[in-house]
């Protein structure tokens, strides 16, 4: 399901002005999709010309690639995305050892084995996510706490405001690879976001990074 949000209005942006702009683009189009050079240019506070020279230098490290798309007079627009190899920029908590260490355990300990390595992982998260939560009343104040937390694992978590309802936007997935071979891990992360949240909003996931989309979408509507 594809979700648009252009029309979002960005409640805790990810980065701050201390890393480099190569970061800062590379950044930003994992977080916001395709942009174009002035879209980039208007988010960094640089001239087109400048951003063109860090695209064309991310485009020959094989980071980014182009696509050029037709407008209705002029020349075409080209909107610039990052390709596969970017991702090793982003954390990915070393995937193969991560598969490794699943297989071993349904290996030695079977299916409830892995069940149960997931819950532990899941209570121990419940129980540091509910101690930063504690003192934070608004689902507001909940999701920019849970949002920090998240990005310092390394999700690249944001949160943004419609109308009346957030969403909770996951741009990476450091456990791609475990949650790939265990579709679990996310099931265990969607209730763990609706029980941290379930006094304030209902909690359901729209996107997912594991079936295909570019991020996890999670829409948070308070009660």
């Amino acid at each position: 399901m594809f979700v648009n949000y252009v029309t979002s209005k960005r409640i805790q942006p990810f980065f701050g002005g201390c890393m480099k702009t190569h970061d800062k683009i590379l950044n930003l189009l994992k977080i916001e999709g395709a942009l174009t050079a002035r879209a980039l240019a208007d988010e960094l506070g640089l001239t087109t010309m400048g951003i063109r020279q860090h695209v064309l230098a991310l485009e020959a490290s094989g980071d980014v690639t182009y696509k050029d798309e037709k407008v209705a007079r002029g020349r075409p627009t080209r909107f610039w995305s990052l390709t596969e190899k970017s991702n090793e920029h982003f954390a990915n908590r070393h995937d193969e050892l991560s598969v490794q260490l699943i297989d071993s355990v349904i290996a030695v300990f079977g299916d409830d084995g892995l069940e149960k390595l997931i819950a532990n992982r899941e209570a121990t998260s419940m129980h540091e996510y509910s101690a930063a939560l504690a003192d934070k009343c608004s689902v507001e104040e909940k999701l920019n706490t849970l949002a920090k937390l998240r990005s310092d694992e390394g999700y690249m978590a944001t949160v943004t405001s419609e109308a009346n309802f957030y969403w909770l936007l996951e741009n990476h997935c450091p456990i791609c690879a475990a949650a790939t071979k265990c579709i679990n891990f996310c099931r265990s992360e969607l209730q763990l976001f609706q029980h941290l949240l379930n006094d304030v909003a209902s909690v359901t996931r729209e996107e997912h990074i594991v079936e295909g989309a570019r991020r996890c979408a999670y829409k948070v509507i308070p009660l």
